[in-house]
């Protein structure tokens, strides 16, 4: 880090300070490269006419915002909702079904939201462009910077559809531009001032925006926190000032960039939850009393037993958060998984076969006047309405977890054998306290096992139909084996309401984060599923189809603008270590001092970049979670800027005919690879494997697939 001084002397090349020569020369190349930026993106952003790759999910997403109807998702929300809102100012309907990728849209208008999102993606470059010169004083590194961005065909194709990645990278990249002003104008001595001020709420209210996007924004926020911390300790140390002055910094900064940040981040949670108020296929995610608030749902101003009796038919819903419903259907395991018996399953969807019918063990028939409460410790058989099978136990391993005993569907017409028997155990339950419908947990344990009746959280194959596990555990205090009863169908007892169960917001705002966490760790690959690891990412190894047949998109990256962009990144380590040495051993200690600025400058410069673009690439080696090729465009864009700062730090000290040359070398280079290449984000129809294809040739790696 620099000194305070180095820091204050840093701030001279700010466009406020510089000649004004220097300042036109600024906004001219702005101006020039918010152009470019801005005709690379919306250059046929309507095409193709049809469903591009996850386009089908948040488009569909997009229309349940529209029609207000619930849905699960493992990101925040505010993407999805900006994204409805545009879409419905601009005239959809929120009628397209967005069934899958291809699918002709056939007049809807959809390009409303395409156009939103192409904004957003275009000001990823004047932004980033602000950054770089604002952290180096350098029109040069800002424009190489943005140059490698602007014509990144990746890029541009990440950014040209209704997806979540323009606005996560459009607010990514305003909060880091935010943070480096913040820390320019608090570096010069600029503090608490009006200008001040908004950069610091502006950056909290991009990091709040980023995290409200997709989780990964915490990287960003990460980053802004680390900063904040430097500028703090520098601050502290300034010894000319007193330390109510450290006090003031430190406050302002927990005001608007903590405090402030969380109360948009609940706000926008607290729209999202308002919005989609009707019952949608999500509500099987949440627990019984969460799906109270949501209008078409069973249990909205649902009036049902408070107990449950033998006799009535009954849901039983998994307690865990995200837990489904125990269910089963007609299909058989398959050989080799245990016995050829019916498949007992779980699964988050509403549905007819989620229905069962209690039982007392030893009776088949139950007495219209006689109604007898199910209680703790009561021995049950539970009877599946529609195939009349009964939920079965016996000591063969479950399909999945062998260490678990395998759960059935057994016998003929609700006769089976003693392996139906279980035993009700209420959580924290005293003798003959009964059931109560959604509010009692309890679990089922096998009578001859002595196994619980639970959900391992683990997906069948697709002969299970990718539902998940349900197995009987002899670990009797698994967490997963607690139910709860949903829906309760019985004549006999007089019905109560229950919306006095209805959680309120907060609750709420817990629980979808819980829910959203489980299922973003649960992701996994479907067959077929194109995916990808983080080793692969930054040599541009593979890429990923947006849209196949005659209307070719093909998601990469620009291999000269990604390659080189590793080879400045070594580049900078290689100049930083030999610098960090050389000031070690007092090797510089000639050197000018404008001289000596400018190197750490940027040096400093492109240490921040690094870290921003370890923070954004190195975690997801430790996911277990399914990865795509997109996840690594946050840290493009670091490595991007960091190539800016390199170029700019090398020829520096080059005569200016030199610095001439180096410059309209790298240019020509990206300027002819984006010709090549641009195919590949605009469209193509004829395949690469052809010898008069216009991409032929252009397959440098087997691993590329277009």
């Amino acid at each position: 880090m620099t000194s305070t001084k180095n820091k204050e002397l840093s701030i001279k090349s700010s466009p406020k300070n510089t000649p004004q020569s220097s300042t036109n020369w600024y906004f001219t190349v702005f101006i020039l490269i918010a152009v470019a930026s801005a005709a690379t993106r919306f250059y046929k952003v309507s095409e193709p006419d049809h469903v591009c790759w996850d386009e089908t999910h948040f488009g569909k997403m997009a229309s349940w915002y529209i029609n207000r109807t619930f849905f699960f998702d493992v990101h925040p929300p505010l993407a999805k909702m900006m994204i409805a809102l545009s879409g419905k100012l601009t005239g959809y309907n929120g009628t397209y079904p967005f069934d899958k990728p291809s699918d002709k849209y056939n007049g809807t208008k959809y390009e409303g939201m395409r156009y939103f999102c192409t904004f957003l993606g275009a000001a990823i470059v004047p932004m980033s462009y602000e950054t770089v010169y604002d952290l180096t004083g350098s029109v040069l590194a800002a424009f190489v910077a943005a140059v490698y961005l602007i014509f990144d065909v990746g890029m541009i194709t990440l950014n040209q559809y209704i997806l979540l990645d323009p606005p996560l990278l459009c607010f990514m990249t305003a909060s880091l531009m935010g943070m480096v002003k913040v820390s320019k104008y608090t570096t010069s001595g600029q503090s608490f001032t009006k200008r001040w001020w908004q950069w610091l709420v502006f950056t909290g209210t991009m990091i709040a925006c980023t995290i409200s996007v997709k989780f990964v924004g915490l990287f960003i926020v990460l980053l802004v926190g680390l900063q904040t911390i430097s500028d703090l300790w520098i601050v502290l140390g300034d010894l000319s000032k007193p330390i109510f002055y450290s006090i003031k910094q430190f406050m302002a900064r927990a005001v608007t960039l903590i405090i402030w940040p969380i109360f948009l981040y609940v706000l926008f949670f607290y729209i999202h939850l308002s919005v989609l108020n009707r019952s949608g296929n999500g509500d099987g995610f949440y627990s019984s009393g969460f799906q109270s608030r949501l209008i078409g749902n069973s249990l909205y101003n649902a009036s049902m037993p408070r107990h449950v009796a033998y006799g009535a038919v009954i849901t039983l819903k998994n307690h865990k958060t995200g837990g489904g419903y125990l269910h089963s259907h007609f299909h058989l395991y398959p050989k080799s998984f245990g016995a050829r018996q019916q498949q007992v399953t779980t699964y988050t969807h509403k549905d007819d076969n989620n229905k069962w019918v209690i039982k007392p063990y030893d009776k088949d028939s139950y007495g219209e006047k006689n109604v007898t409460l199910v209680k703790h410790g009561d021995l049950v058989r539970l009877e599946h309405l529609q195939t009349r099978r009964n939920l079965h136990a016996h000591n063969e391993k479950a399909p999945i977890t062998v260490k678990h005993f395998q759960v059935t569907g057994y016998g003929e017409n609700g006769t089976g054998d003693a392996n139906d028997i279980f035993k009700i155990v209420i959580h924290n339950g005293r003798e003959n306290d009964p059931i109560q419908t959604v509010s009692t947990k309890f679990k089922l344990i096998h009578y001859f096992q002595h196994c619980a009746v639970t959900s391992s959280g683990k997906q069948l194959p697709k002969w299970g139909f990718e539902q998940q596990e349900v197995s009987c555990n002899p670990n009797l205090r698994d967490k997963n084996a607690l139910w709860n009863v949903e829906d309760n169908y019985f004549e006999l007892l007089p019905n109560v309401s229950f919306h006095v169960y209805a959680p309120g917001f907060f609750a709420r705002f817990f629980e979808s984060h819980a829910v959203m966490l489980q299922g973003n760790a649960g992701l996994k690959p479907k067959e077929g599923e194109v995916t990808s690891r983080p080793w692969q990412w930054p040599i541009n190894y593979k890429g990923q189809y947006f849209s196949g047949g005659n209307y070719r998109i093909y998601l990469l990256g620009n291999p000269i603008i990604w390659w080189s962009n590793l080879v400045f990144l070594g580049l900078f380590l290689f100049t930083l270590m030999i610098a960090a040495i050389k000031h070690q051993r007092g090797y510089d200690a000639n050197e000018k001092p404008e001289v000596r600025e400018h190197k750490w400058r940027s040096l400093q410069a492109g240490v921040w970049l690094f870290v921003g673009w370890i923070l954004h690439y190195l975690p997801f080696w430790a996911m277990g979670r399914v990865l795509y090729f997109h996840h690594y465009f946050p840290a493009i864009i670091f490595n991007s800027m960091l190539t800016g700062v390199m170029f700019n730090y090398l020829i520096e000290r080059m005569p200016s005919w030199m610095k001439q040359i180096a410059l309209g070398t790298i240019l020509g280079i990206i300027l002819y690879s984006f010709k090549l290449f641009y195919p590949l984000a605009y469209g193509f129809s004829d395949a690469s494997t052809e010898k008069n294809s216009t991409m032929y040739g252009l397959r440098w790696m087997e691993s590329w697939e277009f």
